[in-house]
Parts: structure tokens; C-alpha cells; sequence
């Protein structure tokens, strides 16, 4: 056999031995995960638990996934007739489709009412007012990107 040959021989054994012994260490390293059941999820605010929010009387959620106290999630949420959250920021991300009544949104480009199938993204750190229509209130759907909170705004 030609030298070349046994080096290359020797190589590829050396590269399977490696790959072998990182996976198995890989495999040791890692936790056990469950298993994912991939099925499709449905929910109705209808039939939705809401509970009311902390520190913010008039404004209450229900949980889709995720844990807004937490991290990311997706709530369906209500804001009473009339309310008000001041001007404020949130630290993450926010996706907002209206679905019943109107959540009322302003910022330094003007106003705009979210009401039943309107989209609205708010970046976090954004300086805005929100609040609900004087006489339905607001029913949304609500996405962050992180944990969900409330900066008053200066």
C-alpha cells in the first residue's frame, strides 16, 4: 500500500473516531428534552380565562402560550371602555391585532385606531400612549418578544 493511501486511511478513522466520541459526549452533555407533540393549537376569546392584569386596573389577560411575566408570549387582552395607560415604553417587541372594539395608539407621528383586523408593531424602547375606545374598549391580540412591561414614559 502507497504511503498516501495509509494516511489517508488513518485520517478518515481518526475523523469517524472523533465524530463518534463527540456525539456521545454531546449526547451525555445534553438534558433530555421531551417530546414535541406538533398539533395545530386553537383558541377563541370567547371561550378564553381572563385574569386582570397587575398594576394596571382596567386592563386584563388571558394566556395564550409563553409567560408574559416571564418571556415571549401571546395573550388575548382587554382594555376596558375609556381606558388609559399614559404615555410609556415596553422594553420588548409588541405585535397587536384588533379584534373586537379599538385600541387607540399615539405616538410622535400622529394617532391611529386599531380596531377588528388591524396589525400594529411597536418596537421596544418606542415612546407611545394606548389605551381603549371610549365606548367598546379594546379586545386584541397581543405577541411580545420578551417579558411584557409597562415604563412610564417621561
Amino acid at each position: 500500500m502507497k504511503r498516501s493511501s495509509i494516511a489517508a486511511a488513518v485520517a478518515a478513522v481518526v475523523l469517524v473516531a472523533t465524530t463518534l466520541g463527540l456525539a456521545q459526549a454531546e449526547k451525555k452533555a445534553t438534558p433530555a428534552k421531551k417530546a414535541v407533540t406538533k398539533k395545530a393549537v386553537y383558541a377563541s376569546p370567547d371561550h378564553a380565562t381572563f385574569k386582570d392584569a397587575p398594576n394596571a386596573d382596567g386592563v386584563s389577560m388571558a394566556v395564550l402560550r409563553g409567560d408574559p411575566d416571564k418571556g415571549p408570549h401571546a395573550t388575548y387582552t382587554k382594555f376596558k371602555p375609556g381606558y388609559d395607560a399614559g404615555w410609556h415604553t415596553h422594553t420588548a417587541d409588541l405585535w397587536i391585532v384588533g379584534i373586537k372594539g379599538a385600541y387607540l395608539y399615539k405616538d410622535d407621528a400622529g394617532e391611529k385606531r386599531i380596531g377588528p383586523g388591524d396589525y400594529l408593531r411597536v418596537p421596544g424602547g418606542h415612546k407611545h400612549w394606548s389605551g381603549g375606545d371610549k365606548t367598546e374598549g379594546a379586545l386584541f391580540y397581543e405577541e411580545g418578544s420578551g417579558k411584557f412591561d409597562t415604563i412610564p414614559a417621561k
